[in-house]
């Protein structure tokens, strides 16, 4: 096999035969010779080196580096590294190639706009049509905890401590979305990731991201204070579309003008309830003599769902949300200074699946 041979069968195996962008992603990732290994998985490292025709000590040597990459991922133990597969879909490799201290916004520039331009012009179109395909989103918005907990009848799944809480190993990495926007100049307007990272993994997620040193652990004490800091960032909170505490291996803390599923959807026209279901609740103004008429839930809302209103009386601005458009995350409650928006249940709990459906495409 040659090695542009090699790099054709993996722009296929990722889902974009023929893609001269994704190539290039893939020759500024691997040599060729590591394009041949990566082809002949998945496997043994024995396996591996016999269907690239390698020594097995070269093979070891050149799988482990790609693991380092994000490229290639370890079967069973992360430590103990003797079998490997290809990344699973290309927003895998993107998440894993990008979400790690290993790379410096900008010095990394020239790889981050391979990637930003893939993203743009193919991989965002592709995605909007495997989410289209779902008979569910395979995400779920789950509530500001600050929104919500002191309203009755909240739930473990949808209380974001509580899901922290349930989780044996926390780890933190970069945002793929924002470093990569941050790199090209189009940095995130509610979050700066390079001055404090958001994107947070548990078990299995968690150990692959210690294993590579890729981001870091996180105490219980540690987590529960970042997740307090994304609220009032405005940053929503993301989980798996089922009612499971654990078995998600990353939450992201998603934003309307960096994360991949929201670009994407804008991008397309596409609603994003295709790959984000709702939370239970929904914000509502409970006192509008309260309201100041400050618009600071207006800019929060990144579903633009807040608008102001003009009182034919009094002539004062107050505010108003669409029940519609509202997907009851909770950030305008937070970040409204004078108490006037309040969330309520507006779903009852079987609104939340009990097993997670089936993606073609996952976060």
């Amino acid at each position: 096999m040659t090695s542009n041979d090699a790099f054709e069968t993996l722009c296929e195996r990722l889902g974009f035969p023929g893609s001269a962008r994704l190539r290039a992603i893939l020759q500024a990732l691997m040599t060729p010779e590591q394009a041949r290994i990566a082809a002949a998985l998945p496997g043994s490292v024995v396996d591996v080196a016999a269907r690239a025709g390698v020594d097995e000590d070269d093979a070891a040597r050149e799988l482990d580096d790609l693991f380092y990459k994000g490229v290639v991922f370890p079967r069973g133990d992360f430590a103990r590294r003797s079998e490997y597969r290809l990344a699973r879909h290309v927003i895998q490799l993107h998440d894993a190639s990008l979400a790690t201290q290993q790379l410096m916004v900008p010095t990394h520039r020239p790889f981050f706009k391979k990637w930003h331009d893939f993203c743009l012009e193919e991989m965002y179109p592709a995605m909007i049509g495997a989410y289209e395909a779902l008979d569910a989103p395979p995400t779920r918005v789950v509530p500001a905890h600050k929104a919500i907990k002191d309203l009755p009848g909240v739930l473990p799944e949808e209380d974001f401590h509580e899901l922290l809480k349930a989780q044996q190993l926390i780890a933190v990495v970069p945002c793929s979305c924002r470093f990569r926007t941050s790199s090209v100049e189009e940095p995130c307007t509610r979050h700066k990731e390079t001055l404090l990272w958001v994107c947070l993994q548990f078990g299995r997620g968690a150990e692959y991201v210690l294993e590579r040193g890729s981001g870091r652990r996180l105490t219980l004490g540690q987590a529960l204070e970042l997740a307090d800091t994304i609220e009032e960032h405005g940053l929503i909170h993301m989980w798996g579309n089922s009612g499971a505490m654990t078995g998600v291996h990353t939450s992201c803390q998603c934003c309307d003008d960096c994360c991949m599923n929201a670009v994407s959807a804008r991008r397309a026209g596409a609603d994003v309830g295709i790959m984000w279901q709702k939370s239970r609740y929904e914000a509502f103004v409970a006192d509008p003599d309260r309201c100041d008429g400050c618009e600071d839930c207006v800019e929060r809302c990144p579903f633009g769902a807040v608008d102001m209103t003009t009182d034919e009386t009094t002539g004062l601005l107050t505010s108003s949300v669409s029940a519609e458009k509202c997907f009851g995350c909770g950030v305008c409650v937070v970040g409204c200074p004078s108490g006037a928006l309040q969330m309520r249940a507006v779903r009852s709990p079987e609104f939340i699946p009990r097993e997670f459906p089936t993606p073609k495409v996952a976060h």
